[in-house]
Formats: structure tokens, sequence, C-alpha cells
């Protein structure tokens, strides 16, 4: 019973690997239809969220059975909860792809506003932090967990770099106000990626050493 067990833990830690990999393939993805003014390919990424939703479902129905029938203890009770959480901020990660490429389809119907330059930055940077905080989490690296959630505030300097570049542009012609908000909200969107890999960093520290670290981490 227990080696059962066992391998359904590893199950669990390969299926949330699996969806961590699809949500980080999707930031890749839509930042390219914002770039290549892709209405297909963003379209695609809206219709692939249906596959981390499932995942979604799929691991927490395996966490609630795995608690009930096992009653587990200790470590493997962490791991569980850990489990519970971090696929709540992967499926929210899937989300903000999908805000984006809405956004994407929105600004492609009018010319480009501006080159995108941070916008990609910051997806790199959040996509980035998404792959480490999985990697934290596969590897119990607790020090790579610190450095994610030290990594965030590089992404919220970049998100006011746009926001004040895009207010210039706004305050210069009104009529690029509806291109710049969109801009904005996609900077946004990519703040909270950032945001939701700190708490799979965060909750990495959780399964590891046992205590919560929330808002405490710099």
């Amino acid at each position: 019973m227990q080696r059962h067990f066992h391998e359904e833990l590893a199950t669990l830690k390969q299926t949330l690997l699996t969806m961590g990999g699809l949500v980080e393939d999707q930031i890749h993805r839509v930042m390219r239809a914002l770039i290549e003014r892709d209405d297909a390919l963003a379209r695609e990424v809206i219709d692939r969220d249906r596959r981390v939703n499932m995942l979604d479902v799929e691991v927490d129905e395996k966490c609630v059975e795995l608690l009930a029938l096992h009653q587990p203890a200790a470590g493997d009770l962490r791991f569980i909860t850990t489990a519970m959480k971090i696929v709540t901020d992967l499926e929210r990660i899937g989300d903000q792809a999908v805000n984006i490429a809405q956004r994407a389809i929105e600004l492609n119907r009018e010319p480009q506003l501006k080159p995108y330059i941070d916008l990609p930055r910051m997806a790199e940077k959040a996509a980035r932090m998404v792959k480490e905080s999985l990697d934290a989490f596969v590897n119990r690296d607790t020090a790579l967990a610190r450095q994610v959630c030290a990594e965030d505030a590089a992404v919220d300097a970049l998100k006011e770099q746009v926001f004040r570049e895009l207010l210039t542009f706004m305050m210069e012609d009104a009529r690029t106000i509806p291109r710049a908000i969109r801009l904005i909200l996609i900077s946004r969107f990519l703040e909270r990626v950032a945001d939701h890999a700190t708490n799979i960093a965060e909750m990495v520290v959780y399964l590891v050493e046992g205590k919560m670290v929330r808002h405490t981490l710099a």
C-alpha cells in the first residue's frame, strides 16, 4: 500500500510538471502572437487553455483522493497541500496568457503603437521565474526558490517603466489611449505571472522547511 501511495505521489508531481511546462509554453506562444501580430496563434493559446484547466481539475481530484484514502502525515501531507496550492497558481498563469491573447487580437485591429521592447523582456523574466520555481519544487531547492522571489522586483520595475512610457504616448496624443491601455494591461498580466511564480517558490520553502514565508521574503 505504501509503495502504491508513493507511486501516486510521483505521478502527481509529473502531472504538475506537465501543467507547468504547458503554461510556460503558453507565455512564450502568446508573446510571439503579440510581437508577430498573429491572430491565429493568439486564438490557439486561448483554445489550449482548456488543456490547462483539465490538468488543474486532474491534480485537484488526485490530491483530494490521496488525502481521503491515505490520510498522509508530515512530509507527504505538506507535499499534497503544496501541490494543491501550486496547481492554482499554474492555472492562473494560464489565465493570464489567455488575457494577453485577447488583448493581442484587439491590438491587431489597429496599427502598432510602438516597437515592443520591455514587454518581451518582462515575459522572458516571468516565464523564467515559472520554470525556476518548478525546478525548485522538483529539486526541493530553497535557495533557488528564494532567488525566484527576489527576481520579482525586476518584473515590477519593468511594469512601471512600461506604464511611464505609455503614459507619455497618451498625454501627447489622445488617439493612442485605447492601444496604450491594452499594452498597460498586458504588462499587468505579465506582472501577475511573476507573482504566481513567486507564490510557487514560497510554497517550495514551506514544503522543504515546513514554514510559511508568504509576504516575508524579499
